[in-house]
């Protein structure tokens, strides 16, 4: 490996949006056990199995590490590692400053704009083209598209 590529990239972000999970888990845990005694018997099921899937969740969401990993480049949601997404470096086309819209928002699903977004928090992101489309949410733009540009080969020849 050339002493031009750079080494152990590691980054994360934390987001916002864990602290309202928690808070509608909660809620609807406290009124599933309310409604025990009401003639409607799943009302409190329902209401459980939201609340234990919301505060599921907010572990989920709460932060997003972009990370080396080796010869490709890992995306994770945690703490509770349930989203994860490896890209490799020699599949990588394309990397650029970018921002998501209003409307991409945040967490993981597909744009408007084509492709998909991972984003815990702000607007600001790296578009990678590789394969597929990844817009991917940062607070570190500068660093990371500089880390991808010296890991990719192909990025790194344009």
């Amino acid at each position: 490996m050339s002493a031009s590529v750079m080494q152990g990239y590691r980054h994360t972000q934390n987001g916002p949006w864990s602290v309202l999970l928690y808070g509608f888990g909660a809620l609807m845990l406290v009124v599933a056990a309310l409604a025990l005694e009401t003639p409607l018997w799943f009302l409190p099921v329902i209401l459980a199995i939201s609340g234990t899937m919301m505060l599921v969740f907010g572990t989920s969401f709460q932060r997003l590490t972009v990370s080396d990993d080796g010869d490709a480049l890992l995306v994770a949601f945690g703490p509770l590692p349930l989203f994860r997404k490896r890209v490799r470096y020699e599949d990588i086309r394309s990397v650029e400053p970018a921002r998501t819209t209003l409307l991409d928002g945040w967490g993981i699903h597909m744009s408007l704009r084509g492709g998909w977004v991972w984003n815990i928090s702000g607007r600001d992101c790296v578009l990678i083209r590789h394969g597929g489309t990844t817009w991917l949410g940062t607070d570190d733009v500068s660093n990371l598209v500089a880390f991808l540009k010296s890991k990719a080969p192909a990025v790194s020849q344009s």
